[in-house]
């Protein structure tokens, strides 16, 4: 393969992957688990097969899956001495790359959702499980790879069908860090802020510095402070971030290699070279296409959010997402 041909490979994948890697958010704090429970969709467990509306539809083999988390820390990444850990996965996010449509699509995932998880103990087996917010389930582990681990398969047993092929977490510097490196990201902003960071005004602004974060994460003393409206702030925030990343990255080759050289003491991954090597191949040409998030209900119990699913609506997003029809 030619040189300038490679390059430009490497350019629109890395390009990609950047801009859907360093734009996860956190929220403004951790909350505690809540005792509920939850009915269950019956799937067949030995083939996955599942029957909806007299058709019969079964794992899609056409597509690769990354879960993606921004976790609620600062610092470097590194292990804790135990198997509780203070990082919640505030933002839960799943790229689906479609060999089919040769597009990305990107699964929102609601932090507050109430799910089923696994509670590990002192030297990491499994010690029972709890229902609770999905972005705790980061919080069991080592705060590395197996707290990315354990969210991964909270997500394949809730998602039914659902597999997960690879996992990308980070801590909270890597994105005013990649933020500013791209020159701000432009928002345009619709509710107040003055609570929160004054420099943040409504109307049309270049993020930079620590206002990204407060634009992305904070939920508390903004606008209604649901979930869900933080969360069209951060798909806002990804397109902005996608269109100045492809503008630096189009003046000079070699920015975003070192965008990641930046950002790498921040994150943790099962992400291969090989894997990589793989994916810039295969992946490189394809277009960013559809934001997806599902429907429940925001509540409050003893203080703290939840969200129940609207089962019946994610079950039929998730079939679309992640089955095929026999």
């Amino acid at each position: 393969m030619e040189k300038k041909n490679l390059k430009d490979i490497i350019l629109k994948c890395l390009t990609l992957l950047l801009a859907l890697i360093f734009v996860c958010s956190v929220l403004y704090l951790a909350e505690p688990l809540l005792k509920a429970e939850r009915k269950d969709i019956e799937v067949t467990a030995s083939t996955k097969t599942i029957v909806r509306d007299g058709k019969s539809y079964f794992p899609r083999q056409d597509i690769t899956v990354i879960m993606v988390l921004g976790i609620d820390k600062y610092g470097e990444r590194a292990p804790t001495n135990n198997y509780r850990n203070e990082g919640a996965a505030d933002s839960i996010m799943l790229l689906i790359f479609d060999e089919k449509e040769k597009t990305c699509d990107i699964l929102c995932l609601n932090r507050d959702t109430m799910v089923n998880m696994d509670v590990l103990g002192l030297k990491g087996e499994l010690a029972g499980t709890s229902y609770g917010q999905l972005a705790l389930a980061h919080t069991y582990g080592d705060g590395m790879e197996e707290s990315s681990q354990n969210v991964k398969n909270t997500l394949q047993k809730f998602i039914h069908g659902l597999s997960i092929d690879y996992c990308v977490s980070m801590n909270m510097d890597a994105i005013p860090i990649a933020n500013d490196a791209v020159g701000g990201v432009k928002v345009t902003v619709k509710e107040d802020f003055s609570k929160v960071n004054p420099t943040i005004k409504m109307g049309e602004i270049t993020l930079k510095g620590d206002q990204v974060i407060d634009y992305v994460r904070t939920r508390k003393d903004v606008g209604n402070q649901k979930n869900l409206t933080r969360m069209e702030r951060q798909q806002e925030y990804v397109k902005g971030f996608i269109s100045a990343l492809k503008d630096k990255s189009s003046k000079d080759l070699n920015f975003a290699l070192s965008l990641y050289d930046a950002v790498a003491p921040y994150i943790v991954t099962d992400l291969t070279p090989s894997n990589i090597n793989s994916m810039l191949q295969r992946y490189s040409s394809f277009d960013l296409g559809e934001f997806f998030t599902y429907e429940g209900e925001n509540i409050i119990k003893d203080g703290y959010y939840q969200f129940i699913v609207d089962e019946e609506k994610f079950d039929a997003l998730t079939v679309k997402l992640f089955y095929s029809e026999k």
